[in-house]
């Protein structure tokens, strides 16, 4: 079973090329599918960034995984950060 996982715009440290704000969100269903939120698009820049993660996130695994212990990912950019918090949904 693949859960269904929710990032969040935690932090945006400088300017956003994406125009991401706080509290911007978008979600991951299954491992598979890139569901928009709000807003309904998603920066293709961070998509490598997060997609080893996301992967990992997105499985049922043991109360040990590493995996479960990560709350937030970041995008490469390292002068116009953005975080994003993590959460099992659904």
């Amino acid at each position: 079973m693949h859960n269904r996982i929710k990032l969040t715009v935690k932090s945006v440290a400088g300017n956003c090329a994406a125009g991401y704000k706080v509290g911007d969100h978008f979600f991951i269903d299954g491992g598979l599918w890139i569901v928009p939120g709000e807003p309904p698009r998603f920066c293709i820049y961070a998509l490598p960034a997060l997609v080893p993660y996301l992967t990992a996130y997105c499985r049922e695994t043991p109360d040990t995984d590493w995996i479960n212990r990560k709350m937030e990912l970041a995008c490469p950019d390292n002068k116009n950060a953005v975080i994003f918090g993590l959460e099992r949904v659904g």
